[in-house]
C-alpha cells in the first residue's frame, strides 16, 4: 500500500501530528552477507557497496586497527542508531567523530524518552511551526521536547568543572548523566560511555548542545564551562598516533570526515608520528564535482597525504539504504567475534559530574521546560 500525505486533522493539536514513531532497524535480524556477494559481480554503486562492505571487515579482522566512525547528516532521527549500537557494542569501532544533533538533538533526546515521529516532506510547513514541530524531511519532532534537551544539556554543564573542555569530556558527560539517571539503555552516548568509546563532536555549538551551553554560560558569567575545539584536535591526534592503523567509516561527510583525516597533517605539524589513514569508506550523496568536501573522494585526500591508497572506497548512496546492508554484512562476517574493545577514554583523565545543585539555574530551567511540556 502506498503512503499517501498525511491528512492534517481540522482542529489538529501537536499530539494528532506525532503518531507513528520512528523504528530503529535491527541489523543483526537479516544476513546481507549472500546479498552484498551477489552485489560484487553487479556495477556501479552495488559494487561499489559490496567492496566497502569487505572494507569494513578488513578494518574488523586487524584487531590493532583503531576503527574511527564519522556521523554527519540526520542518521539517529532516520531510524539508524540501532545499526550504529551494534557496531559499538560488538568492538568494530573505537571512536566516534559526530555533528552535534547527531548526538544530542537526536540520540541524547531520545534517551530522554522522547522520539521522532514518520512526517510527510509535502506538509504545510506553515502549519507545522504553528503547531511547534520541527520538520526533518519526512520526519517530525517537538520543539518543546527540544527545549527540555536544551536545558538538560544546561543542567549537565553546571555540575561539570567550569573551564574549558573538548567535546569529548562534555559527550562523556552527558553519558554520566544518563548512566546516574538510568535512562536511554538504548543510546549511543551511554553505551559509548559504558565502553569508554570516545565521542569528538568538533562543531558542538552548531546543535542543541549549543543552545543549552550559551543558557548555562548566561547564568554563570564569570566562571562557566566552554568548549575547546582545539584540544578535541589535539586529543583526536593523540589517539590516532597511537594507534598501530586506522580506519573510517564515514556516513555523510561534512566536518567529521574533514576533521578525523585532518589528524594525519597535525601530527606532522606537532611533530609527531602518525600513518595516513590505513583504511577508509564513505557513504555519501554529495557530488564531487563542485570541490566540496562531503562529495571529494577519499583518493583524492591521498594528495593531501591523509587516506592511503588501495583501501579506500566511495559509495554514492543514502546512508539509511546502505549502512543496513554493510553494517548486517560485517555483523555476519563475524570477525568481530575475536576483537577486544580498544577503550580509549580510559587513556584521558575520567570527568566527574558534581553532585546536582537543586537551586543551579540549569536544573530549575529544566524543571521549567518539562511543566511547560505537560500543560501542552
Amino acid at each position: 500500500m502506498f503512503m499517501n500525505r498525511l491528512p492534517i486533522p481540522s482542529m489538529s493539536t501537536q499530539a494528532d501530528f506525532l503518531t507513528e514513531k520512528v523504528e530503529h532497524i535491527d541489523v543483526t535480524s537479516f544476513n546481507a552477507v549472500p546479498l552484498l556477494d551477489a552485489m560484487k559481480k553487479m556495477s556501479f554503486q552495488a559494487r561499489n557497496l559490496a567492496r566497502a562492505s569487505e572494507i569494513l571487515d578488513c578494518m574488523v579482522s586487524e584487531k590493532e586497527c583503531a576503527v574511527i566512525l564519522c556521523l554527519a547528516g540526520s542518521m539517529i532521527s532516520a531510524g539508524l542508531k540501532k545499526a550504529i549500537a551494534t557496531l559499538i557494542e560488538t568492538n568494530m569501532v573505537d571512536c566516534i567523530v559526530s555533528t552535534g544533533a547527531n548526538m544530542v538533538d537526536m540520540d541524547f533526546f531520545e534517551a530522554l524518552g522522547f522520539h521522532h515521529y514518520i512526517g510527510d516532506p509535502k506538509a504545510d510547513d506553515d502549519v507545522l511551526k504553528k503547531h511547534n514541530i520541527d520538520r526533518i524531511y519526512d520526519t517530525y519532532i517537538s520543539e518543546h521536547e527540544l527545549r527540555v534537551c536544551d536545558a538538560v544539556v544546561a543542567e549537565v554543564a553546571d555540575r561539570c568543572m567550569p573551564r574549558p573542555h573538548s567535546s569529548r569530556e562534555l559527550m562523556t558527560a552527558l553519558g554520566a548523566y544518563l548512566l546516574e539517571e538510568n535512562k536511554g539503555q538504548d543510546s549511543l552516548l551511554r553505551l559509548c560511555y559504558e565502553k569508554d568509546v570516545p565521542i569528538f563532536v568538533p562543531s558542538l555549538s552548531d546543535c542543541s548542545a549549543g543552545f543549552g551551553l550559551a543558557f548555562h554560560q548566561q547564568s554563570h558569567p564569570d566562571a562557566h564551562v566552554t568548549h575547546d575545539s582545539v584540544r578535541d584536535f589535539r586529543e583526536l591526534t593523540m589517539l590516532v598516533c597511537d594507534a598501530a592503523s586506522t580506519g573510517m567509516v564515514v556516513l555523510g561527510g561534512g566536518v567529521p570526515k574533514n576533521f578525523t583525516a585532518d589528524t594525519v597533517v597535525c601530527a606532522d605539524i606537532l611533530g609527531k608520528t602518525a600513518n595516513m589513514h590505513k583504511y577508509a569508506v564513505q557513504i555519501t550523496v554529495a557530488d564531487e564535482r563542485d570541490g566540496a568536501l562531503s562529495g571529494s573522494t577519499l583518493k583524492e585526500a591521498h594528495s593531501w597525504g591523509k587516506i592511503e591508497e588501495g583501501a579506500e572506497q566511495m559509495v554514492f548512496s543514502e546512508a539509511t539504504i546502505a549502512l543496513p546492508l554493510m553494517a548486517s554484512y560485517v555483523y555476519h562476517m563475524g570477525s568481530w567475534k575475536t576483537r577486544m574493545g580498544k577503550r580509549l577514554t580510559a587513556s584521558f583523565e575520567r570527568i566527574v559530574l558534581h553532585a546536582p545543585v537543586r537551586d543551579s539555574s540549569g536544573r530549575k530551567e529544566a524543571e521549567k521546560a518539562r511543566k511547560e511540556l505537560r500543560i501542552v
